[in-house]
């Protein structure tokens, strides 16, 4: 176990806006209350996975909801950590730590701001390597591990308790329809995991692998280095594109902010055109009308000059950005993983395809 410094913060907030693909709500305004908290002297635990004891229960804290509604409702530690309170009393015992449920975006620092109001360490791990929009398509559902109960929590003092679905994929629907109820956007506790689940099925040093991402893209700045090309290098990624936004198509609906992006290309890829659909995140690219990548590797687009990752609720006309492909873990490549997090997941009539070499198509 070791702390999270203060530096850290920062770090992880950009690293993990990287690996929400888009999604996972813009980390900004959870890395404010908890660079408030730090202030005031409160400090935050990291404990490796292998460090569990097999029976330890970890509670899976996150963010549920649009991205966009996201920015207009601001939460904060205390609306956090509701659905924990809730989800202790209703099980009736207490968990040993919390944990991510995706590493992508706000809901990386969603366990940190429990963990400082609380006192709980948070586990270095995450059950999706990255954001996706569905509770199915973490790790844990995939490997067909238990789901419920799930709490919500609203800002009206609205607690609601999912005891028993048919299936992951159901407990995402009702809950989904729940959330639409409370402004489409929810603060949650899904059902405690054993330790040993944890080692056996989560995806490990996720949180490390954010605040390392976001190391890289800071040092590459401060170097005057290009922050694109370093990320690309470290983490055996590729540029996709690079271009200026030229239209962009949103709606919130059912709980998720969908649309496209039109991107018109610079540089080398002047003269062609990338356009990009999502759900929360970034799920397919074309270039020039052809399919290039598709989830679950993550599609990024970031700010070309600094290398801060752009989210789908926040991307707008004129933007001059670069797409980048990092890989997903390779978990998510089985054929299994594929059936629950694969473009025909998202509803597209074509299977996975990736821009990595070795990775398959």
């Amino acid at each position: 176990m070791r702390t999270i410094e203060p530096d850290e913060i920062d770090l992880l907030a950009t690293g993990a806006w990287i690996l929400g693909a888009g999604g996972g709500g813009n980390p900004y305004l959870a890395g404010l209350n908890l660079r408030t908290l730090y202030e005031t002297g409160t400090r935050v635990s990291l404990i490796d996975p292998m460090e569990l004891a097999d029976d330890d229960a970890v509670a899976l804290v996150s963010s549920m909801g649009a991205p966009l509604v996201g920015r207009e409702r601001l939460s904060d530690p205390r609306f956090a950590v509701k659905p924990l309170v809730a989800m202790q009393k209703y099980l009736g015992r207490e968990v040993r730590a919390v944990m991510s449920g995706e590493i992508g975006g706000t809901n990386a620092l969603q366990p940190l701001m429990v963990a400082a109001v609380t006192g709980l360490p948070v586990v270095d791990a995450d059950a999706m390597g990255r954001a996706f929009p569905e509770t199915q398509m973490s790790s844990f559902a995939i490997d067909e591990l238990p789901m419920l109960p799930l709490v919500l929590a609203d800002i009206r003092d609205t607690e609601l308790i999912i005891p028993r679905a048919e299936s992951p994929k159901w407990m995402e629907r009702i809950a989904r329809k729940a959330l639409t109820e409370m402004g489409s956007v929810a603060a949650t506790c899904k059902a405690p995991r054993t330790g040993r689940e944890v080692k056996d099925h989560a995806i490990l040093h996720s949180t490390t692998k954010a605040i390392r991402i976001g190391r890289t893209v800071h040092e590459a700045r401060r170097r005057h280095d290009d922050p694109i090309a370093a990320l690309v290098e470290a983490e055996k990624g590729a540029v996709l594109f690079r271009g200026k936004v030229h239209d962009v198509s949103r709606r919130a609906t059912e709980g998720f902010l969908r649309g496209t992006v039109r991107i018109e290309g610079l540089d080398g890829d002047r003269g062609a055109s990338l356009e990009l659909a999502f759900q929360n995140e970034f799920a397919a690219a074309w270039r020039d009308g052809e399919v290039q990548v598709t989830t679950p590797e993550i599609i990024c687009v970031m700010d070309s000059v600094s290398g801060e990752a752009i989210g789908t609720e926040m991307i707008r006309y004129g933007q001059r950005v670069s797409v980048v492909v990092l890989p997903v873990p390779d978990f998510f490549l089985t054929q299994r993983a594929l059936a629950a997090t694969g473009p025909r997941a998202f509803g597209y009539d074509f299977d996975f395809r990736t821009v990595l070499a070795g990775r398959g198509q």
